[in-house]
């Protein structure tokens, strides 16, 4: 199998150092960053933000922001949905100086008991996917969320939020989930599935940068015919906007435990 040809040799035809000479001085200890404009915008009107840089790609130009948050400094950009344009605007942002990421999003979940807008912590992701299969050898899983799930944990107590714990599916292609495939991944310990978690865990740990990911649940597969819930943007969005702080949240406790 193609996917089975991964080459560990880090020094590529077209390196992410070739676009950006040199890191950003002084670029934050933590990056933060999620996918849904709607809410990107409304986290960021939040904010007195200062451009850092502005990445380019053939879809538009996305700005890299340095905001302060109970007064320390953080990296915020706007992620691509779909892994291979996500793990690509990273590479771009860990040319830059990014060590840590913190990435939150919307999934669908294959257990109808995890609430609308539930919290939900991955602990391993089914690569069904190609992005991976490029920074890491050919696997069925991949670990996620190796470092600050405790942490993470201690912020939602804090705040007063209930959360699962379990496995995630990444996939390529969201019109491709049907009713066999969804059965599988649940016997194969999947509660939710996205399409980026799997090849950004395999990027970070490619490049030694720490990661982690949480999602809120939105649409539902685990019903007789999809159910949409909160998958629109604009929907809870107040609710949305709050769960992107509990992001800074974990960020503070990141950067005062490196300090």
């Amino acid at each position: 199998m193609i996917l089975e040809e991964f080459d560990n040799n880090k020094h590529a035809i077209i390196n992410p150092d070739m676009l950006h000479k040199s890191p950003i001085e002084d670029f934050p200890e933590v990056t933060i960053s999620c996918f849904s404009k709607v809410l990107y915008d409304k986290v960021v009107a939040c904010f007195e933000t200062e451009v850092m840089k502005e990445l380019h790609s053939a879809t538009g130009i996305q700005p890299l922001y340095r905001v302060k948050y109970k007064g320390k400094k953080f990296a915020l950009f706007q992620s691509y949905v779909g892994e291979p344009s996500c793990v690509g605007m990273y590479e771009d942002v860990i040319a830059l100086g990014s060590k840590k990421l913190i990435l939150l999003g919307n999934c669908g979940v294959l257990d109808k008991n995890i609430q609308d807008c539930g919290i939900i912590i991955p602990t391993r992701a089914i690569r069904d996917e190609g992005t991976s299969y490029h920074y890491a050898p050919a696997d069925d899983y991949i670990d996620v969320n190796k470092k600050y799930i405790p942490e993470f944990i201690e912020v939602l107590n804090q705040h007063g939020y209930p959360y699962v714990t379990g496995t995630t599916w990444t996939t390529d292609a969201c019109y491709r989930e049907t009713k066999d495939k969804v059965n599988r991944r649940r016997e194969q310990g999947a509660i939710c599935v996205e399409m980026e978690c799997a090849g950004m865990q395999a990027l970070c740990d490619f490049r030694n940068t720490d990661f982690f990911q949480f999602f809120y649940a939105g649409d539902n597969l685990d019903h007789s015919s999809w159910d949409p819930r909160s998958i629109s943007g604009s929907s809870r969005i107040d609710e949305k906007t709050k769960i992107m702080f509990l992001a800074f949240e974990l960020g503070l406790k990141i950067v005062k435990n490196t300090n």
